[in-house]
């Protein structure tokens, strides 16, 4: 068998993805999270009297935690798999990213494992988020004042 056959025959088995349905997944359970964060920080500043500010802090830390109990309980990759890029919004993938690596390392001990391996999947995000908001941080004063 030579590589074009080898390649047909790889085409053959490949699962296909309905990528219209994929994106109406996405748009749906991406903009149901948002909504409900929307509904919660609304409830915690009417109802509790939190200023906006103070409300989407803790819309943001109820959202790394449920990610980071769903990662740990075992069933948050199930739900990403379903519901694709609408639940990996920035600060539910960062979360599920850092829990993940933290329980697969968490046996090789809390230095040589949890501390040298919690960023192994985060790091290069934030690598390229610092240097990206130094750029044009440096790029604003420049142009800007």
């Amino acid at each position: 068998m030579n590589k074009e056959q080898y390649q047909k025959l790889v085409k053959k088995y490949e699962p296909q993805e309905n990528k219209i349905k994929n994106v109406f997944l996405a748009f749906i359970s991406g903009g149901c999270l948002g909504l409900s964060c929307q509904i919660l920080a609304t409830f915690f500043q009417n109802v509790l009297g939190m200023s906006t500010e103070t409300s989407y802090s803790f819309v943001c830390i109820i959202l790394i935690f449920l990610a980071s109990l769903f990662t740990a309980l075992g069933f948050f990759d199930d739900l990403v798999s379903k519901y694709r890029a609408g639940l990996i919004i920035p600060t539910t993938g960062f979360a599920h990213s850092m829990s993940s690596s933290a329980l697969d390392y968490r046996k090789d001990g809390m230095i040589t494992g949890l501390g040298s391996n919690i960023f192994k999947l985060a790091g290069s995000v934030l690598l390229y988020g610092i240097i990206s908001a130094f750029l044009f941080g440096y790029l604003g004063v420049i142009f800007y004042g």
